[in-house]
């Protein structure tokens, strides 16, 4: 989707440089002059830093694009914003009680509250990824034929362990709509027999939605577009008014948007939904390589293997590519076994061992960074509530 083409009063200068100008007029001191200038250089070091992230966020090629490591590394570029956004706002903590900017500041953790409800579901979705895991295993355990040759107890032990995590990937699906929200679409669409997931589908389902911490009734997409109501671009006045402050929390305000957005369509969580609207101008640095972004997650939400998807994660179509195509060398299988169709067994459990490993090393770090995002947002929100109550304790 391109990016909005703004048509606010500063049009073809700098995001910052109608406060610039404005502080030339109203001050002659060379001091103050200095310390203007100093604040104006930190806010655009902000403006490119938030930029950086991006175009290597979006350098990424198709093969590393919605992968464990890549949203790791888009959870490291939000973490890296915050605390720098931190710092910009614990050196205008003065300023912060007063109005514009304590509106634009008590509307920025009002979105961060948001977000967190947004976290709790991200971490169920990874131990729902992880309980997905273990079954690898078992289907990897069950057939390997390194110690001894495979037989049919084995094949029914993988069997079953195949069959469960068909039934709770399709489960998944049904819970979060695939991408487009169809939940009747993602059960037509299925990719093992009915006479197979049938079984004790109830019973799994009703594990599932036990195992939430959030309300059954809550929505993905609900909230991601919660998140980002009435979220515009500061007008020229808006600037001057809060010192240059409102950039900055447009800035973290449409990251956040954006990083929720994303872990939302990668990762399984309750009523999955990606139409979003971002309407950030192109003065921004960050603009481009965010948009950019944002439309090659859309287009790979639209392909047709991945349309009723349960999560966009590279990694969870691998899970469900390499289940399916075991499954269907299970249910080919004939005892004993030729030589041919052990040694194609044996480079099946090769391609989920290297998937199984792959989920393993990347979900417990990927859920410590999820972790550490709620709790800087939380922390976020006290200290500019704390800032606040000083600055009007002090007047």
């Amino acid at each position: 989707m391109p990016a909005t083409e703004y048509q606010g009063s500063y049009i073809g200068r700098s995001i910052l440089s109608l406060r610039r100008d404005q502080a030339a007029v109203h001050s002659v001191d060379p001091g103050h002059e200095a310390a203007t200038s100093a604040a104006e250089l930190e806010l655009e070091a902000f403006q490119r830093q938030v930029a950086d992230r991006f175009l290597d966020l979006s350098s990424a090629g198709p093969e590393e694009l919605l992968s464990l490591p890549w949203v790791r590394k888009l959870l490291d570029a939000f973490l890296c914003c915050q605390e720098e956004f931190r710092a910009i706002l614990f050196n205008r903590r003065s300023q912060l009680s007063r109005s514009p900017v304590d509106r634009s500041i008590a509307d920025f953790h009002e979105r961060g509250i948001k977000a967190l409800d947004v976290c709790n579901a991200i971490r169920d979705g990874i131990e729902q990824v992880r309980r997905w895991q273990k079954l690898l295993e078992i289907v990897v355990c069950a057939l390997d034929s390194r110690k001894k040759s495979l037989s049919e107890g084995q094949f029914r032990r993988a069997k079953k362990a195949l069959i469960d995590l068909a039934i709770g990937m399709l489960d998944e699906k049904e819970a979060s709509g695939g991408a487009g929200g169809s939940g009747a679409a993602a059960h037509r669409n299925r990719s093992f027999s009915r006479s197979n997931l049938t079984r004790d589908h109830r019973s799994l389902g009703h594990f599932r939605s036990l195992s939430w911490s959030v309300s059954r009734s809550w929505s993905a997409a609900r909230q991601i577009q919660a998140i980002g109501n009435n979220l515009y671009a500061p007008r020229g006045n808006e600037i001057v008014a809060t010192n240059g402050l409102a950039v900055p929390v447009f800035t973290m305000n449409s990251v956040l948007l954006f990083v929720t957005w994303a872990l939302v369509a990668a990762i399984p969580c309750q009523d999955r939904g990606l139409q979003v609207h971002f309407s950030i101008p192109r003065q921004f640095a960050w603009a481009a390589p965010l948009l950019s972004l944002h439309d090659r997650i859309a287009e790979e939400s639209k392909k047709r293997e991945r349309r009723n998807a349960c999560g966009l994660l590279r990694e969870i179509h691998q899970i469900e590519r390499c289940a399916r195509m075991m499954s269907e060398l299970v249910d080919s299988a004939q005892f004993p076994l030729s030589a041919d169709k052990e040694e194609e067994v044996r480079q099946r459990v090769e391609d989920m061992v290297e998937v199984f490993e792959a989920v393993k090393d990347g979900l417990d770090p990927l859920e410590k960074q999820v972790r550490e995002v709620f709790h800087r947002i939380v922390r976020s929100r006290t200290e500019g509530l704390d800032y606040i109550g000083r600055a009007n304790r002090a007047e």
